[in-house]
């Protein structure tokens, strides 16, 4: 079970699809909120973390892409001076110098805007316009692993009530054998060592339905926290049907898994899109070498309170303004510029490598899982012959008992091969549907708002 969960990591196309029933609020004595696969579907794409920091990077890159749009707008700055003049200071008014306190009251608006700058605004508009492509494919694909793991946590779910009514099952059949092993004794027909033995038997299949139960509470408690719920309360969740239909044997080609794959994965085009950003980068880093272009304007006015003139005339006689076009070139500035297009064509070499890592990995993992599709169609072929050997076993067995032809312990050995038959036809089901799914999530063609679990 462990490869099962470890190995679930986003969305699936599994088995029957299901109503959703509404939640009811446990406390008391109420019944616990019962969820269907559908409401966990709905719970992980809300609460999951998984989920919502994804979403939080996303909105974060988008407020990147803004600011490097703004850059390509002029700046405007209100610029107001309040000054308190105390001292000798000519007076052109008595034409001599005068002990005076004075007031002075400069305001005005300035803007410039980068004509040129060896076009960085545009590669850093770029550069943030792919990371946001990224992190947009990076939900995509976290919206699809956190899917595929509630429903392979559905699926196990499943997969260990249906071991729990092997479980049953035997127990059941185990306590029917002890009431007829008791007349046989009772009757003098069998020794009381058969009893004894019996009686064993049956006590350690009420440990085997407790240690399945065990397994069924696990398997809850995968779902709980997928979905981010509260561990403290109880949950009723409502498990698919699913039928031996959904294991039907599907067949795949290698090549074509690959190509879709290659298509559709959303993390392969997110690292497509970081080497873009990445190349984008160190076009704006190259561009430090280029001289830059500005133009600059203002307009200014002012008042001083040892003037004769009153404020509307002083603002008025000392209005003015103007423009200019600035030019900058990097003469010598300590190889900053070469140092930073180094780090980034590094950087860029490495979005690359790892680009080329996700290919492999990609490949790695359809290979694997078309390799463990094909073992899990012959495992349930095996585990289906296997179940019907070991029960027309314990049919023959049985008979040969009732007669005195077979021992106890020759039909409990038999029982205990049906039990492993019936649980092996369990795993193996089941394993193949997981197989179908993973599938379905490797090559990267699940949609999360289209999950259904079905045959």
């Amino acid at each position: 079970m462990k490869h099962l969960i470890r190995g679930l990591s986003a969305a699936a196309t599994l088995l029957l699809s299901v109503g959703s029933v509404g939640a009811a609020q446990a406390s008391g004595g109420t019944p616990p909120p019962t969820i269907t696969f559908q409401d966990a579907i709905t719970i992980a794409l809300k609460q999951n973390t998984s989920v919502r920091q994804a979403q939080n990077a996303t909105d974060l890159n988008s407020t990147s892409v803004q600011q490097a749009r703004m850059n390509f707008l002029p700046d405007l700055r209100l610029s107001v001076n309040n000054g308190l003049n105390v001292g000798r200071t000519f007076s052109q008014t008595e034409g001599s110098i005068v002990d005076q306190t004075s007031q002075s009251l400069n305001t005005g608006l300035s803007s410039s805007v980068t004509v040129f700058d060896g076009f960085r605004n545009l590669a850093t508009l770029n550069a943030a316009k792919a990371t946001e492509t990224a992190s947009t494919y990076d939900i995509a694909r976290t919206r699809q692993t956190v899917v595929f793991t509630v429903a392979s946590n559905f699926l196990n779910l499943v997969a260990q009530q249906e071991q729990l009514g092997v479980q049953n099952e035997n127990l059941k059949a185990l306590e029917l054998q002890q009431e007829q092993i008791q007349k046989y004794v009772d009757a003098g027909v069998r020794p009381i060592s058969d009893l004894y033995q019996q009686q064993a038997a049956t006590a350690g299949a009420r440990a085997a339905v407790v240690n399945a139960k065990r397994a069924v509470e696990l398997a809850k408690i995968d779902l709980i926290q997928t979905l981010q719920l509260d561990a403290a309360r109880s949950y009723d969740f409502v498990a698919p049907d699913v039928t031996e239909a959904a294991a039907v044997s599907r067949s795949y080609d290698l090549n074509a898994l690959l190509a879709q794959a290659y298509q559709k994965r959303a993390d392969l085009d997110a690292e497509q899109a970081r080497v873009e950003a990445a190349k984008q980068t160190t076009r704006a880093s190259a561009a430090g070498k280029w001289p830059t272009i500005s133009v600059t304007g203002s307009y200014s006015t002012g008042f001083n309170s040892a003037a004769n003139l009153g404020l509307t005339d002083q603002l008025d006689q000392r209005r003015g303004g103007g423009i200019g076009i600035g030019l900058s070139i990097p003469l010598y500035d300590k190889s900053s510029a070469s140092l930073a297009e180094q780090r980034a064509v590094i950087q860029e070499d490495n979005a690359r490598l790892d680009l080329a890592n996700q290919r492999q990995q990609i490949a790695v993992e359809i290979r694997r899982a078309y390799l463990d599709h094909q073992s899990a169609q012959e495992q349930l072929k095996a585990a289906e012959a296997q179940k019907v050997a070991a029960d027309q076993a314990v049919g023959a067995t049985q008979e040969r008992y009732r007669v005195g032809a077979a021992t106890l312990v020759e039909l409990t050995q038999t029982r205990a091969t049906q039990v492993q038959a019936a649980s092996a036809l369990v795993n193996a089901r089941y394993n193949l549907v997981f197989q179908d799914a993973l599938m379905t999530y490797y090559t990267g063609d699940l949609d999360p708002a289209k999950v259904s679990l079905g045959a």
